[in-house]
């Protein structure tokens, strides 16, 4: 008897089906997701800091003062979510080398996402108050990230390097499209799922922090509504607390001229400039400023200590030193709290201190001259903005405010400590990175209508805007029409010193383009100059200008 071999059993081995080129880089940014969108689950559950939120508040902190300059030049008040899109094209970007690498060589991948995962946990245990936990999340999800990646390249490479051998075996089956597919496309929703469920746990801590806010039924610690004096400047309440909500300062009569600017901003209107990627966690039942350093008698105070010491309520301009001539980032809000004076007298500062320096809980730093906070200007501790608790985005549960000072040096958000040093003991956050030690505001003023560009109607027509020079005061504001002569501008009612004003100029508008500057000349007699100067070191100068159209 004589048997027939089977085709199968004679042919050769043959070749599995090679995985294509775009595998590897497909594995590994399935692996890079599901260890990043892990890692940031696994910190919502623990309630530490986002590794995605450490690595770009550690990027914020060691870039270069020119490459801030430029993401504040170049996207304004959206530098930081061009930074977090910049952070996750860039892991994109690693996810897919590393899968490509890792096809060829496995151990490749795995230290790839080993090292990630690393420089997450250093990054996230060097944020202030964190601890070595704050690690975890990280290396925890480097870990599920190399696991899925190891099993992705296995997959790719079971099809790559074969050789034909004779032999009586069937062939192997080599690459597995659908198995693939259906691994990664698994591992991606999974990593979708683990991000929306961290976007739900950290907005969840942000309600509960909202609801505390919410909570403060009162809203402003103070007793009786300040009132406006005949000059127009504010007279605020000096006794302590009680459970009835305050009145805001009304606007006084005659301030309002700009048609298009209130003259108190709004706080969903309120510039927001700070280097947070992330509202820092704080429990309000836990929180308390610390006043020490070069003092007799260091304070502890919470929150409640803050709410039940006299209140003053005072109408301030606040303006970003970043803001360019005719920028957005100034605004006029109703501030209340502690009068910061008082807090430094009771807690005795020593002679030989220099420097107010201020921490946030999120870490950043500022600091200027004692001389400041004691010379009578009314910089407090705000709790208030507006008639409410502070918003969460704007310092909640307390910020610094100092009259004349631009915000660098001065607008400490989320307060956490105010220490009395030397200059030479602690630098703020901006100044080793080329900005001024010391920053008053400069006086400056600017045009709101008509907007650049705009077409407005033949006739009488209104050029308006404001003008500040907080500490000293606004005495003229001028506008100048296609060059030719200053003619002097209509001013608001003044508030105080440390308030912008505004200005109008009725104007008979003629056929044609037209150019309007604007300058201001402040109480000491000092007229802004014309000379244009970038906002670093100190603040930007020149005459703000616009071209416009008639028909």
């Amino acid at each position: 008897m004589t048997f027939e071999p089977e085709v199968d059993d004679l042919a050769p081995r043959r070749d599995p089906d090679p995985a294509p080129r775009w595998a590897g880089p497909a594995a590994g940014l399935a692996a890079g997701g599901t260890a990043v969108f892990a890692g940031m689950l696994i910190a919502g559950i623990t309630d530490v800091t986002s590794p995605i939120d450490a690595v770009g508040s550690e990027f914020i902190d060691r870039t270069p003062a020119w490459l801030k300059n430029w993401a504040i030049d170049t996207f304004g008040t959206n530098d930081k979510l061009a930074l977090r899109a910049g952070i996750w094209l860039t892991l994109a970007i690693a996810a897919l080398v590393v899968g490509f690498l890792a096809r060829r060589r496995p151990v490749i991948g795995l230290v790839g996402i080993g090292l990630f995962g690393v420089l997450g946990a250093l990054a996230a245990v060097r944020r202030p108050s964190e601890s070595a936990g704050a690690a975890l999340p990280a290396l925890l999800g480097a870990v599920v990230g190399a696991l899925l990646l190891r099993y992705l390249i296995g997959l790719i490479r079971a099809g790559d390097g074969a050789r034909e051998v004779p032999g009586r075996s069937r062939a192997p089956r080599g690459w597995d499209r659908r198995r693939f597919l259906v691994a990664s496309g698994s591992a991606a929703a999974a990593a979708a799922v683990a991000g929306v469920a961290a976007n739900r746990l950290e907005q969840r801590r942000l309600d509960q922090l909202e609801d505390e806010r919410d909570a403060i039924v009162d809203a402003a610690p103070v007793t009786s509504p300040a009132t406006t004096t005949p000059d127009g400047s504010v007279s605020p309440s000096s006794t302590p607390a009680a459970e009835e909500p305050p009145a805001v300062v009304d606007v006084p009569d005659g301030a309002q001229l700009s048609p298009t600017t209130p003259f108190i901003t709004p706080n969903e209107d309120f510039y927001l400039i700070d280097t947070a990627l992330s509202v820092p966690r704080i429990a309000l039942d836990k929180w308390t400023v610390e006043i020490g350093g070069m003092v007799s008698n260091p304070l502890s105070l919470s929150y409640d200590d803050l709410r039940a010491r006299p209140q003053m309520e005072r109408m301030i301009t606040i303006a970003c030193v970043s803001n360019e001539i005719g920028g957005n980032l100034i605004g006029n809000a109703v501030w209340q709290g502690v009068r910061l004076d008082e807090l430094l007298n009771e807690a005795g500062v020593e002679p030989q201190a220099e420097q107010v320096f201020m921490t946030s809980v999120d870490g950043w730093t500022c600091g200027f001259p004692v001389g400041v906070a004691l010379d009578g200007r009314d910089a407090m501790i705000a709790l208030t903005m507006n008639g409410e608790p502070l918003p969460i985005e704007h310092g909640f549960p307390a910020r610094v405010i100092v009259p004349g000072l631009y915000g660098y040096v001065s607008a400490t958000k989320w307060l956490s400590t105010i220490e009395l040093n030397r200059w030479e003991d602690e630098e703020g956050y901006w100044v080793p990175r080329g900005w001024s030690r010391d920053a008053p505001v400069k006086t400056q003023s600017r045009i709101d209508v008509p907007r650049s560009r705009d077409t407005i109607a033949v006739g009488s027509t209104m050029i308006a805007g404001v003008a500040w020079a907080q500490r000293i005061g606004i005495a003229k504001v001028e506008v100048n029409i296609d060059r030719t002569e200053w003619r002097e501008a209509t001013l608001g009612t003044e508030a105080t010193d440390d308030t912008w004003r505004q200005w109008a100029y009725e104007w008979d508008a003629t056929p044609g383009e037209h150019v309007v500057q604007v300058r201001a000349t402040d109480k000491s007699g000092y007229t802004q100059t014309e000379e244009v100067a970038r906002p670093d070191p100190d603040g930007a100068t020149g005459w703000h200008t616009k071209t416009f159209d008639v028909e």
